[in-house]
């Protein structure tokens, strides 16, 4: 007897068939993996085209989020992306346990408060260990202030996409760095969501939890008591202890032999340091010492913005000083791998500190310097990526520059 064959199921989209690929698997980036976390949800089904490692879409990512890409011609644009306005800014009245001032955890809190979002995607800690990453997506304000503080290791933020699917949350605040946003806005069309915000965060030099314990061990006194640290405007390395006290060590006096491995080769093929996806970026790299830089590149970033604007000292961006020479004269530096005595390292900060570049400028000078190391290593360790890999604006920045023979 013959039976009639069951209607075929409607096609499901590839994120429904797709499953997260099984923890400690190999990915598809390989040794550049930033270990985003797309590939533990369902979304790896886009891994393809949405991994920063994998193919490089900038143009179109700041297309599909601003509505045109950046103009080449325009300096600022050049170096800091598509932006609206930009300005530096500070709370009136700092979160306490913040990294800064807590600009970017105020938006979060202000954002649920208002309901203009039901969920922030941002990172907590583990209970065992203050620098392992936990990503969450965060209902409350409690929630969201216990993500204060900068989590300078690689971390899987967008693993939480899996919890999207049946949760509710239709409105989504997204806080994360360039290689997370430049995932996300590849799959964003595909998520259960009506509306989506993204907080981004300039980002260089991740590593791994073993390398940040190398990383600390080389450069403070007490690695151990370490809550959190910053390379900062005036070339020094701020670590804040445990006991609240603060110890300084200027970038000139690092073990540039020990430390110059120790970074994520993600890291160190990335040319999206100052986010060029997200709606509003919050820093410190264009701003003067004390202060933070805040990057509107579009409406949703103003919209952000509008959360805690009448609670931020606002003022211009400024931009002093020529970081040309410093850039050219720190290719070499780190091709020779030069380890400063301290004394020597100490009065060479002095100086930088006092006639070196600021602001903005300041902010070249950090571009220039980590876009010219990484164009370098990419030649030497992914040629066959050099052509695909490296931006437009990256190569412009880069070709200022007379770098060593890969």
């Amino acid at each position: 007897m013959s039976t009639v064959p069951s209607p075929a199921p409607a096609s499901l989209a590839p994120h429904d068939r797709a499953r997260p690929l099984a923890k400690g698997s190999p990915k598809p980036a390989k040794d550049l993996c930033s270990d985003c976390g797309l590939c533990d949800s369902r979304w790896v089904a886009y891994v393809r085209r949405a991994c920063a490692f994998l193919e490089q879409r900038f143009e179109a990512m700041e297309e599909q989020a601003h509505g045109r890409s950046r103009r080449l011609d325009d300096e600022d644009e050049l170096y800091f992306g598509v932006h609206q306005r930009m300005v530096t800014a500070r709370l009136r009245q700092p979160i306490e346990g913040a990294q800064w001032t807590g600009i970017v955890s105020r938006i979060g809190v202000r954002a649920l408060e208002s309901g203009l979002v039901d969920a922030v995607l941002c990172v907590q800690q583990s209970p065992d260990d203050r620098f392992t990453p936990v990503p969450v997506l965060a209902r409350t304000p409690e929630e969201v202030l216990a993500a204060r503080v900068n989590k300078p290791t690689l971390s899987p933020n967008l693993e939480v996409l899996e919890q999207l699917p049946g949760s509710g949350i239709e409105r989504l605040l997204a806080i994360g760095v360039g290689c997370q946003i430049q995932a996300l806005r590849a799959v964003q069309a595909t998520l259960p969501l009506q509306k989506l915000y993204v907080l981004g965060l300039p980002c260089v030099d991740n590593v791994s939890r073993d390398g940040l314990q190398t990383f600390l061990e080389s450069a403070s006194r007490s690695p151990d008591t370490v809550v959190h640290y910053e390379f900062m405007q005036d070339f020094r390395i701020h670590f804040r202890h445990s006991d609240g006290h603060q110890e300084t060590v200027p970038f000139f006096g690092l073990d540039t032999p020990a430390l110059k491995d120790v970074f994520a080769p993600s890291c160190l093929s990335c040319f999206d340091y100052t986010n060029a996806g997200a709606d509003l970026v919050v820093g410190y790299m264009g701003a003067t010492f004390g202060r933070q830089w805040v990057t509107v590149r579009n409406a949703l970033g103003q919209e952000l913005l509008n959360l805690v604007e009448p609670e931020l000292d606002l003022a211009p961006v400024t931009s002093s000083g020529d970081r040309r020479q410093a850039v050219q004269q720190g290719i070499d530096a780190y091709e020779k791998a030069l380890k400063l005595p301290m004394w020597l390292a100490e009065l060479v900060g002095v100086f930088v500190q006092r006639f070196g570049p600021k602001g903005l400028e300041y902010g070249r000078f950090s571009i220039d310097s980590h876009f010219t190391r990484n164009a370098l290593w990419l030649q030497r360790h992914h040629p066959e990526k050099v052509d695909a890999h490296i931006p437009a604006f990256a190569r412009k920045i880069v070709a200022r520059y007379r770098l060593p023979k890969p």
